[in-house]
């Protein structure tokens, strides 16, 4: 077996904690952090495979393999998985996202054993038996049918269509019905052995534990296949080749509420904007003081849920707004939202406002480091993502230096791209739509529209 690479510290603290970084042969980077004072650990494994990674004929693949993984494995059954955990009290499961899929457990420290055997043993070895793919397509089957159930969920897969048209992100991760259905078992293994290599991949652990103890274990667990000159697949980089989106992508559904959502483009991941658009974000609709919130629910009781969210990958991102409100008071929402997207385009935000939406920022992420899963999530994400550690005192520098100015500067950029909108709700086509919706136009745009009249007037 190859040597691997020499362990590297990343971050020492007062406090002892420590984060350590090694890169085992095949390519496995391993990260941990030690945090004293827990009695519990967190192991997950990142892929870097997700949604965006398959053909049209396989959409879903990943979320497939995600679902089918825990069906059992060379050694164990899908009931003795379940029991093994549950007998320690723990918590194990997955997720599949746009880049990415995640295998992880949250367990008693003196259960890290058991917690990286399975998370191995179900990433590495599932058996993939055809009787087991077929009961996993009718669970996935369900789910995408609870997703068209969900409004709010169904609406944000049919933004993302929107905006990003035929690109392979604007596909939801679920992927289709059709596809789903007609998916193969060997068009599914080839996915999974093709995609699963240890350069794709990152096993990160947190909690009362300890680096060499994590190595150990995966050397243990991994023997055979930690072998070769392989080295980590870098971070996914450059500029996604995106159509121009769609005004308007409605769903028509005999809804008690209806769901809006619109957005720009923003930013990609890399872009060292990043804070700055985060802090955009929260000003915007980011919390209770939020311009959104206070112009749509506070001032004018139009919506009980306005919010606004910002989603970045490796090339492209998006901004994007919320609102869910009764049918009869949608053109005013949609009305009142342009409005205020028209005036953060031209004026930016008061100092007040982005001072308060600094400090939200910096409260969440120090508060989302409490449990040992959230700092596991943080540093594999991380270094699948980035290949590189922030510290948390880093990122909180980061945040403090976003100036009002930088807000008002991006705020003027993001918000004069082409507007994608998002509509469920009990309308029959677009001519069932107010006619404030409609208005997909720029943000600045409809702010020189607005200034225009006005002059026109005088």
């Amino acid at each position: 077996m190859a040597a691997s690479s020499g362990t590297r510290v990343l971050e020492r603290t007062d406090s002892g904690c420590e984060v350590k970084r090694t890169v085992l042969p095949g390519g496995l980077r391993v990260i941990t952090e030690h945090v004293p004072g827990v009695r519990s650990a967190s192991v997950g494994i990142w892929v870097g495979v997700g949604s965006r990674d398959e053909q049209q004929s396989v959409a879903g693949a990943a979320h497939y393999l995600e679902h089918l993984l825990f069906k059992g494995t060379a050694k164990r059954s899908a009931v003795s998985i379940a029991e093994e955990i549950d007998a320690v009290g723990g918590e194990l499961n997955a997720f599949t996202a746009k880049e990415h899929t995640c295998y992880y457990a949250h367990v008693l420290d003196s259960d890290l054993p058991l917690a990286m055997d399975l998370v191995c043993d179900v990433v590495f070895d599932a058996r993939l038996a055809e009787r087991d793919m077929e009961i996993e397509r009718s669970v996935v089957l369900e789910e995408i049918a609870m997703r068209d159930d969900d409004p709010e969920d169904l609406l944000h897969d049919n933004f993302c269509a929107a905006l990003l048209n035929d690109h392979p992100l604007g596909r939801p991760v679920l992927g289709t019905e059709e596809s789903i259905t007609g998916m193969s078992r060997t068009a599914l293994n080839g996915f999974y052995r093709r995609r699963y290599s240890m350069p794709r991949m990152v096993l990160a652990a947190a909690g009362n534990i300890d680096h060499a103890t994590v190595l150990r274990h995966a050397r243990r667990l991994l023997r055979n296949r930690l072998t070769g000159e392989h080295t980590p697949v870098p971070p996914r980089s450059g500029r996604a080749r995106v159509a121009a989106p769609q005004e308007l992508a409605l769903h028509t559904d005999d809804t008690e509420q209806a769901h809006l959502m619109l957005g720009v483009r923003a930013l990609d991941r890399h872009d060292p904007r990043r804070w700055t658009l985060g802090v955009l974000n929260a000003a915007l609709g980011g919390g209770m003081s939020s311009r959104l919130f206070q112009e749509v629910r506070e001032r004018r009781g139009l919506a009980y849920q306005v919010y606004s969210s910002v989603a970045s990958y490796a090339d492209t991102g998006h901004l994007s707004v919320y609102a869910g409100c009764q049918p009869d008071r949608l053109g005013s929402v949609a009305e009142v939202v342009h409005t205020v997207l028209a005036d953060v385009a031209k004026e930016g935000f008061s100092d007040a406002e982005v001072a308060r939406a600094k400090g939200q920022l910096r409260g969440s992420l120090v508060l989302g480091l409490e449990d040992t899963s959230s700092r596991m999530s943080r540093i594999g994400k991380g270094e699948l993502s980035f290949g590189e550690y922030l510290t948390v005192e880093q990122t909180l520098e980061k945040i403090e230096s976003v100036t009002a100015d930088e807000v008002a500067s991006l705020a003027a950029v993001l918000l004069d791209r082409p507007v994608a909108t998002a509509l469920v709700g009990p309308y029959e086509g677009p001519d069932d739509v107010p006619a404030e919706v409609l208005d997909a136009r720029s943000a600045s745009s409809a702010q020189r529209d607005v200034r225009s009249a006005s002059s026109a007037q005088r």
